[in-house]
């Protein structure tokens, strides 16, 4: 599947400095990172939730893993869960599942990113197929999607209490 169309005429359409980047067919976080050789630390993953009545779109580093009760404080509420591949399917009809850009502005998706990513100076994320991404500065990418932040995930392999 190409770049879906909205994704590439909104940052397109934006002046914002970024390169499209083609990489080999990849399926998770970390296998996108591996093929562009670059740190997990650098790579955006997307996860959408539900949290009680609202879809809520969390962005966090591939090398991370989401924790949940943290989250949950951070939103305040009571019910959190990942959504199903049904509807994420049904949510974002044009991207390839598991390759969701977090553009969650184009979707009308409130937007959450790790403290993790803020550190960093760019930002790489799929653009909605499991072959392309985009990289830009991180700066320019919080101007376009303006996002919460907040501190929600653990790096792979750290226990949490």
């Amino acid at each position: 599947m190409p770049i879906p169309q909205r994704v590439r005429e909104y940052l397109d359409s934006k002046n914002v400095p970024h390169e499209w980047v083609h990489h080999a067919q990849a399926f998770t976080a970390q296998e996108v990172a591996h093929s562009m050789h670059i740190s997990g630390k650098h790579l955006a993953k997307t996860v959408v939730l539900s949290a009680d009545d609202r879809l809520v779109m969390c962005v966090i580093p591939a090398s991370h893993r989401l924790n949940l009760q943290e989250l949950r404080a951070l939103l305040e509420v009571k019910h959190l869960e990942m959504l199903s591949e049904d509807e994420l399917a049904k949510s974002f009809p044009d991207c390839e599942l598991g390759a969701i850009p977090p553009l969650g502005n184009l979707y009308g998706l409130e937007v959450w990113v790790d403290r993790a990513l803020t550190e960093s100076e760019e930002i790489v994320f799929t653009s909605g197929s499991h072959v392309d991404c985009v990289r830009m500065k991180y700066s320019d990418y919080a101007g376009l999607v303006t996002p919460h932040t907040g501190c929600f995930s653990d790096l792979w392999g750290t226990v949490t209490a």
